[in-house]
Parts: structure tokens; sequence; C-alpha cells
């Protein structure tokens, strides 16, 4: 919903964006109201042309009324240069302060609220609501005060011209508020309308495209094709309705200055026969009428530009007031780079952990368990038992609900979350790849991981002949890796992970999708890797966890059986039952 036209509350935020600009602001501000007192000149200067200077024949008066004219207009020009430019870099300024505020922001919030809010509606607000807020800023908050001016100083010549004329040319000011008020109560709704439809075509576009693939295997076109066309008709003809509203409202102010004009001709006319007002008055009055309905315009259109500014910060101040809940202990000021180099990754512990990602709803009960330094440790269990939640809770990506994790024996939310989350390599299941180059993928704007180190890593997870074949570690990455396969991408994410050199590598089914020969190349490597790091894996494939120092089972949510392959096979319980399960299968 739009809400409000205009909320105190709100403006009050917006104008804080402005402090720092005060001097463009104020300088923008004086041109504005220096070029609408000047409109008041012309017209002036038509009325000593043909009332003094040409009944006296008088030419070097001309000349000097037609110099004034053109200076009049020539500083009319450059006070309108001076406040666009100005009012547009301000602008430009304000939305790159909100841009990088906001998206400050994002990358601060944890991971929850991603869980609940979707990515295209987050992108509207860094888009979309913050340019509603540089129309406000360039043509609404300040351009306003000169329209004003120029109304109320309008008025006030036209009323010490002559005020019988002037009471003449107001007698349709009722008619046109009546219109505007008529105009702006419809452009408001259809305003809300074409801003739901662009954003309905925004997340349509977005989740068809992104699953573009599944539409073409079952066939969907047609039906996708009909979906967005019914969705961009309902816009089209929102936008068609808010057309109409326009085509009558600019009209119907230009006929009722018609009208204006047409009665002061008649009035004033009949005055100037008579000899009680002279012909000049009359032409300058005439001219203070057509500029009297310039503002009129401009603030019935403002008030869409408020309108939509009001609506676009209300979402946006939301978004900005939304808590950071994983809150750092300290600032951040340790190992910007990206790396905490090889130092020990300590003593990790689990203390009767509970966790829940809505309310009373726990993934995980009472769990406890110790990590020690250089330990291998395999997380296996059913889907859904809670494996990966302890991986999100490790990393801080959430809060533990009940209990605490701790590192050598501090809490880690009592730590700098840079100092937890680098001590750890990550390599997920859902490998993200950003576009760009494969070096830039895997030392991710680290300038202490060199192109050596790259080949270097993308060598011990046997991911340098492919990367080779591409054409070595400069070649493209596309949007997602999508031209790479599923095992490679992983296989990168990992060369990732080892390029950083943490003290505790973590894999949630780093396996997964890289097929058997590939798996027995890498495992090789990973016994080496692995040689003096803490290493936390979850599996699915037990075989790739048979080795490890110990197996943790899991069974909704809570810790079942702990000990190495040979002991829980022995223990005939839940990882016996797992084990032949798979065994059968494979």
């Amino acid at each position: 919903m739009l809400g409000k036209a205009y909320d105190t509350r709100l403006m009050r935020r917006l104008l804080i964006y402005l402090r720092p600009y005060w001097r463009p602001v104020l300088i923008a501000l004086t041109a504005i109201l220096a070029g609408a007192a000047l409109q008041l000149v012309p017209p002036w200067l038509t009325l000593q042309v043909i009332d003094v200077h040409i009944p006296a024949r008088d030419v070097n008066g001309l000349r000097v009324i037609g110099a004034l004219y053109l200076a009049t207009l020539l500083a009319e020009f450059l006070l309108e240069f001076i406040q666009a430019s100005t009012l547009q870099m301000t602008g430009q300024r304000i939305m790159f302060d909100l841009r990088t505020q906001i998206y400050a922001h994002l990358q601060r919030i944890d991971v929850r609220f991603y869980d609940r809010n979707p990515v295209g509606r987050l992108m509207t607000r860094v888009t979309t609501d913050v340019d509603a807020l540089n129309e406000l800023f360039t043509s609404g908050v300040v351009s306003v005060f000169g329209d004003v001016f120029a109304l109320i100083a309008i008025m006030t010549a036209m009323v010490m011209l002559d005020w019988r004329l002037a009471l003449i040319a107001f007698v349709v000011i009722p008619l046109i508020v009546l219109v505007t008020q008529w105009f702006r109560v419809h452009v408001r709704q259809t305003y809300r309308d074409v801003r739901v439809w662009i954003a309905r075509i925004n997340a349509f576009l977005q989740e068809h495209i992104s699953g573009v693939s599944t539409v073409q295997l079952f066939r969907r076109e047609a039906q996708s094709f009909a979906d967005f066309d019914a969705i961009n008709v309902a816009h089209m003809q929102a936008n068609v309705r808010s057309i109409f509203y326009y085509a009558v409202f600019y009209p119907a102010i230009e006929i009722l200055g018609a009208v204006a004009t047409a009665l002061i001709l008649w009035y004033g006319g009949g005055e100037v026969i008579q000899g009680s007002l002279t012909l000049g008055t009359l032409v300058a009055f005439l001219q203070y009428s057509n500029r009297f309905f310039r503002p009129i315009q401009d603030l019935s259109e403002k008030f869409n530009v408020l309108q939509g500014a009001m609506a676009s910060s209300e979402r946006i101040f939301q978004l900005l007031d939304t808590p950071v809940k994983v809150q750092s202990a300290a600032s951040d000021t340790s190992n910007r780079s990206g790396g905490s180099g090889r130092a020990d990754g300590g003593t990790i512990a689990f203390e009767q952990v509970w966790f829940a990602y809505n309310d009373d709803d726990f993934v995980l009960r009472d769990v406890s368990f110790t990590v020690e330094p250089g330990q291998r440790i395999g997380i296996v269990g059913a889907t859904g038992a809670g494996k990966t939640t302890v991986i999100n809770l490790l990393l801080r990506f959430y809060d533990v609900t009940r209990g605490r994790i701790t590192i050598d024996g501090v809490d880690i939310r009592e730590l700098p979350l840079d100092d937890v989350r680098a001590r750890f390599g990550l390599v997920l299941q859902d490998v993200h790849l950003f576009s760009g180059t494969i070096a830039a993928n895997v030392r991710l704007g680290n300038s202490g991981i060199g192109d050596d180190d790259v080949r270097r890593v993308l060598q011990a997870v046997n991911a340098a002949p492919f990367v080779d074949a591409l054409g070595g570690i400069e070649s493209a990455v596309v949007e997602r890796g999508a031209t790479l396969s599923v095992g490679q991408k992983q296989l990168l994410s990992f060369a990732r992970a080892l390029a950083f050199d943490p003290p505790v590598l973590v894999l949630d089914e780093a396996t997964s999708s890289i097929d058997t020969e590939t798996e027995a190349l890498i495992r090789d490597a990973l016994t080496t890797l692995m040689h003096g790091r803490t290493t936390i894996a979850i599996a699915h494939r037990l075989s790739t966890i048979q080795d490890m120092d110990r197996i943790l089972v899991f069974h909704k949510g809570a810790l079942r059986e702990s000990g190495r392959h040979q002991e829980l096979v022995a223990q005939r319980g839940l990882y016996h039952r797992l084990y032949e399960l798979q065994f059968a299968r494979d």
C-alpha cells in the first residue's frame, strides 16, 4: 500500500541525507527562488514597452528594454542550469549513500532474514525504491519551494497590477482545485497499480528465467507465456488508465487557463476601450496569467513524486531498521583480507545446544560434543537430522536458541565474527560461483593468494586438468558458473577453501555430485590436506568418512551415536543400519 502522501516522520529521516550536501542544496534553492523572481520581469518589461517607450517613440529606451529582456532570459537559463545540475548531482550522491548503506546493512543481516525475503524484493529496495527517492530530491523536496514561491509572487504581482483583473483570473481557481483533486485521487490508485504489476512482472521473470530449463523440459513454454501475458496485459492496462488521467488533467488545466484568459480579454479589453486600463497593463496581465498555471501543474505532478517517495522510503527504512540479530562481539578488524593463517583452530565444543529455525520447532535437541585440534570428524544421519544446522551454527549464520558453542572455552558469541569465520574453510553442496574468472573465484579478492597459489590448490584437488582444458585460471566464469558441471563447481569450491589455508576444514556433502572416479582422485589429496588440520565433514556417502577419527550419528535433531567406523558398525545401531542400506544399494 502507498500509505500517506506525506509523512512527517519519514520526511524527517529523508532530510537527514540532505545534511551533508546542505551547501549545494542552498545554492540550488537560491537559484530556484531567484529564477521564480525573474519570471516577474518579462511581463513588466512588456508593460514598459507598450505604455511608455512606444508612445514616446523612445528608440533608445526600446534598446535598453530589449537588452534587459535578453539578459533576463539568459539569467533564467543560467539559474535553471545551476538548479538542475546541482540537484541532479546531489540526488546522485544521495542515491550513492543510500545504496551503500542498504548494501552494507544487507551484508550484516543474518541468514534467517534471507530465508523469509525473496531476492527480487531486496533488489527492488536497492534499485527502484532508491530511484524514487532520487526523483524526490531532484524535482520534489527542493523545487517545490520554487513553485510555491513563484505562485505567490505571480498572484501578488497580478493583484498589484490590477486587483479587478486578478479577481476575474482567480474565478477559475475553485475549478482548478476540483480538477486537481480528481486527478490526485485517481492517479494515486493507478500509480499503485502500475508499481504492483511491474513488481509482479519482475518476480515472474526472475523465477521463470532462472527455471527456464525446467520450463523447457516439461514443455511449459506456452503456459508460461500465457501467464506472463496476463500479467503484462494487466500492467499495460494500469498504465493506460494512468495515461487517461494525465491526458484529462493537463488539457483541463489548459482549458481553464484559456477560460481565464478569455475573461481577462473580455473585461480588460472593455476597460482599455473605456480608457480606465492601459493596453500594456492588459498584455502584461495576460502574460502573468499564463505563468500562473504552470506552478499549479508542477505541484500536482510533484504530488505523485512525493507519493512514490513516501512509499519507497517506508520500504527502505523498514529494511534498514531490520535488526542484525547475529552481532559481532567487537569491530571486525581482524583479517579484512580473508584468511587467518594456519593458526590452531582451537578446541570446538557444542554444549547442550538447542536450535529452532521457527519458534519451538527444534531441529537440534541437547547436542553436546567436542572436536579437538587436528581431529577429523564425520557427521552422518538421515535427511533432516540436523547435520547442516550444526555447520550453520558453528559459522554463526544463526545463533543457538539454548546452550552455547565454544572455541577454546570461549563462547563464539563473545568473539568477533571475522575471527570466528576466518578459522573455517567451507565447501558446500550447493556451490555459488561469481561471474569473472576461475582465479577470481578461488581467491575471492584476497590479494595474498597469488596465481601460483591458485594453480597449486587446483592441482591439489585434481581440478587442474579441466581448468587447463578451459584455457587456464584466467578463463571466464559466467553467472552462477552455468557453463561448468556440478562436479567441476564443487572442485573449484574445494580449491577456494584450501587457498585460504584455514585451520578448520568444513565439508558439507562436498563429494555428493562428483563421480566415483573423481572422488577417488581427490580422496588421496584430502588425506594429505587434512593432515594437521581439524576437519568436520558431513556426508551421505559413508565411504568418504570411514577413516575419520570419530563419526557423529544424528537422528531427528539429537546426537545418538559417536565413535569410529568399526565401533559404530559393531554396535549394530543407527550407523549400522545406514551402512547396510547404503551397502545394499551400492
